[in-house]
């Protein structure tokens, strides 16, 4: 299967009052372009650092992260975080075309394609409407939109429903497998909640330790499209717990 993203030997550490601190750890990670790859791991093991490095925020200290982009002339990768990050004194559709303003594209060709990016995610007609007169739900799914509209090859979803009520949250899981399966994008998806991972991902990659490295993998082997409830989703969440807390009291740190 052809590969999007490999990580070699990755390792990355920052200075700050003449001590160097260790983030990640020789991590060795391919991500299978189309794959939608879930990774998990306690607070602050470097799940976030990670996103930050393939989105190209952060420089790593060894080892490398390839993109193999399709295009070389568009945007390999795109990063959604937890919070929308909408600019408040645009209306959505401006929020929506904001990335593409450096790409040479006319004003039209902007809001045409931010008009097509809010139809996928459902907010069409809530193009005119200002970031303060959405609900939480609707704020991240224009973040998505903006981040799709810049045609990546790559979605990095940094932990991107967290915030919300249980009820949008399962509503834009449903809505981002929907996007995926329309679109073909490759997605790497941060998130604490374990069910989340299993009910999203075909593969869950566990991150633990201090310094981050990782520790474990797991394939989802439930058919598309899943249930909630299906029993083999709850076995594989219940043995990615128990793998957790193992690391968890082995480092001392918190889920």
């Amino acid at each position: 299967m052809e590969s999007v993203i490999d990580i070699q030997g990755l390792s990355l550490s920052f200075t700050r009052d003449g001590q160097t601190n260790l983030i990640l750890d020789r991590l060795d990670l391919t991500v299978a372009r189309g794959e939608f790859l879930a990774i998990v791991g306690a607070s602050g093991v470097g799940k976030s650092t990670l996103l930050r490095v393939l989105a190209g925020l952060a420089k790593p200290s060894a080892g490398a992260a390839r993109i193999h982009a399709r295009d070389p002339n568009k945007r390999a990768v795109a990063l959604v975080f937890q919070d929308a990050r909408l600019l408040p004194w645009r209306r959505v559709i401006s929020n929506v075309a904001f990335g593409l303003e450096r790409l040479g594209l006319s004003r039209a060709e902007r809001l045409a394609r931010a008009q097509a990016m809010l139809d996928l995610v459902g907010l069409g007609a809530l193009a005119r409407r200002w970031p303060h007169q959405l609900s939480g739900g609707q704020r991240q799914r224009v973040a998505l939109a903006r981040a799709l509209a810049v045609e990546p090859d790559i979605l990095l979803m940094d932990e991107p429903f967290s915030a919300l009520d249980a009820i949008t949250r399962e509503t834009l899981q449903d809505e981002i497998l929907r996007i995926w399966r329309a679109t073909g994008k490759t997605i790497l998806f941060v998130t604490h909640d374990i069910d989340e991972a299993t009910y999203l991902a075909d593969r869950v990659v566990v991150l633990a330790g201090s310094p981050g490295r990782v520790v474990a993998e797991h394939r989802i082997a439930a058919a598309r499209p899943r249930a909630r409830k299906d029993a083999s989703l709850a076995a594989t969440a219940e043995s990615l717990r128990s793998g957790l807390s193992q690391e968890a009291i082995i480092d001392g740190a918190a889920i």
